[in-house]
Parts: C-alpha cells; sequence; structure tokens
C-alpha cells in the first residue's frame, strides 16, 4: 500500500512538473532576450557601478533577484533615442518575481562587489539560467 502511494504521488509530482515546464521555459527565455535587450542599450561608461550578485548559493537566489531587481532602477538609456524601448524592457525586469524558498541568506546586496552595468546584466542573465534550474527541479 505504502509503495502505490509512493508511486501516485511521484506520477504526480512529475506530471505537475511536465505540464508547468514549458511555460517557465518560455518565462525564462523572454527574461533573457529581455536582458540581451537591454544590455544593448545600456550606458556603461561614466556611470554609479552596482553590487552584481555572482554564483550565489542556493539559499540566496532570493535575495540575488532581489538585489538585481534594485540595480535595474540604477540603469540609464545609453541615449535619449533609445529611452522608451529602455523604460519598457526595465519595467519588465523589474515585474519578475522569484518565490523566497524560505532559507536563511547571510548576504546582502552590499557584500558583493561592484561592477559596471554590462557585466551586471551579464551576471543577472547567468542568475536567471539558474534560476530557472532550481525551480524546474523542484515539486
Amino acid at each position: 500500500m505504502e509503495r502505490m502511494i509512493i508511486l501516485c504521488m511521484l506520477f504526480f509530482c512529475s506530471s505537475m512538473v511536465l505540464s508547468i515546464a514549458p511555460q517557465r521555459i518560455a518565462k525564462y527565455r523572454q527574461l533573457q532576450k529581455t536582458i540581451n535587450l537591454l544590455e544593448a542599450k545600456v550606458k556603461d561608461k561614466d556611470v554609479e557601478l552596482l553590487h552584481t550578485p555572482e554564483n550565489p548559493v542556493d539559499e540566496c537566489l532570493f535575495t540575488a533577484v532581489t538585489c538585481f531587481q534594485k540595480g535595474i532602477l540604477k540603469l540609464q538609456p545609453e541615449n535619449s533615442q533609445v529611452n522608451n524601448t529602455f523604460i519598457q524592457t526595465t519595467s519588465v525586469l523589474k515585474k519578475f518575481t522569484f518565490s523566497d524558498p524560505g532559507k536563511k541568506c547571510d548576504s546582502s546586496c552590499e557584500s558583493y562587489e561592484k561592477k559596471t552595468p554590462k557585466e551586471f546584466l551579464k551576471s543577472f542573465a547567468k542568475l536567471m539560467k539558474k534560476v530557472n534550474r532550481v525551480g524546474s527541479s523542484s515539486c
């Protein structure tokens, strides 16, 4: 009887992951495209350096995403001609949500090294890949 319950739970969990996976993949692909688009339009010289989380441990993913969202507010468009596109692109990234796994993270945004806006966005893209892998592996 216990084996049957375990098998049913395993089947249910895997079917849920399979049904959610295409939506999650599409969402993260869109975020990757948005970050790449923004990288081409961001001002990278004579700007404030931004705290850039790199390779955060799993329990600090929520904190890292929050740091990136705060940093996005400080980005500036390369020139006035790309301003409207820039505003729309940053608003997409600000709206992204990532649920907190509930684990305690000891690091803060200020504990991360400061980097240029383009390096900041490259690290954000790497983090989104990691968040996608972590999110799709849980049931």
